[in-house]
């Protein structure tokens, strides 16, 4: 009815009630009498309290209300009419259609040559309208035809977490038996359809797993962060598949299409009625990695040969990881660990049964990418930087020399306590500190935290660590990556005061010198700060931030919309005559050190410079590390990594090394010698 008429008819009722008061209490001589007698008129109605006072007093309050409350009427009508119109028409609207979402393919994640790691495959997909759940014997039957429990199927179909009125996925990449049963049987099953989505495939198994991560569907968590979304960013709904690791996490914005949207009609039971508006969805947009995929099937199947090898001949090697990164611009080639995963498990939910398999402790954590969050003793791979820093703050010069029995203590006499050993427990004999480096003696290296300990910069050592990157993240392009730990003496006091520990024994004493000085104690690294370390080194001086990003390829054509930019994260200056003495030292690792170790690199004709590493760990054996560049006189790939529960670094990370080097430079590793030294 309109506004107008409303009001006319609310007026004239109002009118109305108005005229019949009047003319019942209205008439002024209704309230008096006359005597018959002709005497003056008085009064008949007695006191104010009389029966016809008291029920005039009552009628006219009741007009009163009867008037405030049609006022207060036509006031909110009046609101409803004219002020919120539009908002009651938008109500209405919405109580009348709703929205059905459509998930959009997610972008491709190719290597550097536009190979596909990661892509999008057909998946045809059982799908049900929530009306199932009052048919018990069509849900038992759909229940028995894809295999999946009958209550299993319920929570499906309960399940509103991709909308009120979409249909509710029951079970994907189902068979085309079953496809064809449902098509044959739509009197059997009315509520049912075959869809053909879109789910991430794999098409080399889990070829760079660690890199790539896994999608899922969206947590609580990023689902709350998304309503402070910036504009730009990536707003999402219950039940999107977003990414959780890797870069399918580091780069959702790009890899996250546009979801399709569609208006339908639907009835007061939330049935759709009839179709309006569509919006197809948008597919996300190609991301081009720095990795070379033949290098990184190298990396991971070296790790893999080398893990199962050692465990042959008794060592547990529980673990292990590679990278290698371009020195000259930060760009990451390869990069592996081991054990590895499957990410296509997480494809339409995870099992409970895989997950737990995946977070088993006897799996040696699957899940973890030790080239980013491994945290080690660095061992003898930081015996480069304690140089550098000996010389640097004049603890060594180039020419000092150190001899080696094999053993050492703090004053030189073998009857003082502690007593501590060389890995070389016969002795090195002469040294000085470019075969300290090559022959990766400990007493070289002791004799330098001792130095520190007496000089006026105790911390030297920590110091240089630090300006080498060590104690921070390198702010690589993915998702978990550790700090690690250069201790001193105040984190000492700190954290072994929390733990109950006495004053004397929370103190830095010159042992804890001497043993970071060797990359042991209570230092931490990770494998990527240690190769960025090593980029200094082979760059003398600049370091370029690690990165996998290459480009987000143009949907049209074979360009970039967007590439990274490259950035230099420090620049560590030394002496030349310093960096020659270092050179001397890593060169002498490669070609001097050991003969055996020697023959796996002479096979390869370009000149490398390196370091072997083996760092005692608490409760089992060492960690192996090696870390080397090449070509040494003008380096362009730094390759390092660690193997977990070894022997020692040259005969397990070493192999590793030098078949990424082989797989660069098209020589595999011919030599079938095995080393021994043990640094």
């Amino acid at each position: 009815m309109d506004l107008s008429l409303i009001i006319i008819a609310v007026c004239g009722v109002v009118a109305v009630a108005l005229v019949i008061v009047f003319i019942i209490f209205g008439r002024s001589e209704a309230n008096f009498t006359f005597d018959i007698g002709g005497a003056s008129p008085r009064a008949s109605g007695g006191s104010d309290s009389s029966p016809e006072k008291t029920t005039s007093s009552r009628l006219v309050g009741l007009l009163v209300m009867v008037g405030a409350t049609f006022s207060a009427l036509l006031a909110r009508l009046w609101s409803m009419q004219l002020v919120s119109s539009e908002e009651y028409l938008e109500q209405a609207e919405s109580n009348r259609t709703s929205t059905v979402y459509t998930q959009a393919p997610r972008g491709r994640i190719l290597d550097r040559n536009g190979r596909e790691i990661v892509g999008n495959r057909s998946s045809l997909t059982v799908v049900a309208s929530s009306d199932l759940l009052d048919d018990e014997v069509e849900m038992h039957l759909l229940a028995n035809l894809v295999g999946m429990p009958l209550q299993a199927v319920r929570r499906k179909i309960q399940d509103t977490t991709e909308g009120q009125q979409s249909l509710r996925t029951v079970s994907v990449d189902v068979s085309r038996r079953v496809v064809a049963f449902i098509g044959e049987h739509p009197e059997i099953f009315p509520g049912v359809d075959v869809q053909e989505r879109t789910q991430r495939s794999y098409p080399h198994g889990s070829l760079a797993a660690h890199i790539v991560g896994y999608t899922g569907t969206v947590t609580a968590e990023q689902l709350e962060a998304s309503k402070n979304a910036r504009e730009g960013d990536v707003v999402y709904r219950s039940g999107d598949i977003v990414g959780q690791t890797g870069i399918e996490l580091e780069y959702e914005s790009v890899l996250q299409g546009v979801r399709g949207e569609q208006t339908v009609f639907v009835d007061a039971n939330g049935r759709v009625l009839d179709y309006s508006t569509n919006i197809e969805p948008q597919s996300g947009s190609d991301l081009v990695l720095t990795i070379d995929m033949d290098i990184q099937r190298a990396a991971e199947e070296s790790l893999e040969r080398v893990m199962s090898e050692l465990r042959e001949t008794g060592y547990s090697a529980t673990g292990g990881c590679v990278v290698a990164v371009d020195c000259t611009n930060g760009e990451v080639i390869a990069l592996a660990s081991a054990p590895t995963f499957s990410p296509s498990v997480f494809t339409g939910g995870i099992s409970t049964a895989d997950w737990e398999a995946l977070q088993d402790e006897g799996a040696h954590y699957p899940m973890m990418n030790r080239v980013i969050a491994g945290q080690y003793p660095s061992g003898s791979v930081i015996k480069p930087l304690t140089s550098f820093a000996a010389l640097d703050y004049g603890i060594a010069t180039p020419s000092s020399s150190w001899n080696c029995s094999g053993w050492w203590t703090w004053d030189g006499n073998p009857n003082s306590l502690p007593v501590m050993k060389c890995w070389w427990e016969t002795g090195h004999g002469p040294m000085n500190l470019s075969d300290g480096i090559t022959f990766s003696c400990d007493v070289v290296f002791y004799e330098i935290g001792k130095g520190f300990w007496n000089s006026d910069n105790p911390e030297g050592m920590q110091e240089t660590f630090r300006r080498y990157g060590l104690g921070e993240t390198t702010g690589i392009d993915l998702p978990g990556e550790a700090a690690g730990r250069i201790p001193d003496a105040e984190w000492k006091l700190n954290y072994f005061r929390e733990l109950g520990y006495s004053e004397e024994d929370a103190t830095w004493k010159g042992g804890d010198n001497a043993n970071i000085s060797i990359g042991q104690g209570d230092m931490l690294v990770t494998a990527i700060q240690m190769v960025c370390a090593y980029c200094s080194i082979a760059n003398k001086g600049p370091v370029w931030r690690p990165h996998l990003m290459k480009g987000v390829r143009a949907k049209l054509g074979e360009g970039f919309v967007s590439e990274y930019r490259c950035e230099t994260i420090r620049d560590v200056e030394e002496d030349e005559t310093y960096r020659d003495v270092i050179a001397t030292g890593m060169e002498g690792v490669i070609y001097r050190e050991d003969p055996t170790q020697a023959s796996h690199w002479t096979n390869l004709d370009i000149p490398v410079r390196g370091k072997t590493g083996t760092a005692e760990q608490p409760g089992g054996d060492p960690i192996g590390w090696f870390i080397a560049y090449a070509p040494a006189d003008n380096p362009k790939y730094v390759v390092g990594g660690n193997m977990d529960r070894v022997l020692q670094g040259a005969s397990s990370a070493m192999y590793v090394v030098r078949d990424v080097f082989g797989a660069i430079y098209g020589q595999p590793d011919t030599s079938t010698e095995t080393t021994s030294i043990a640094d």
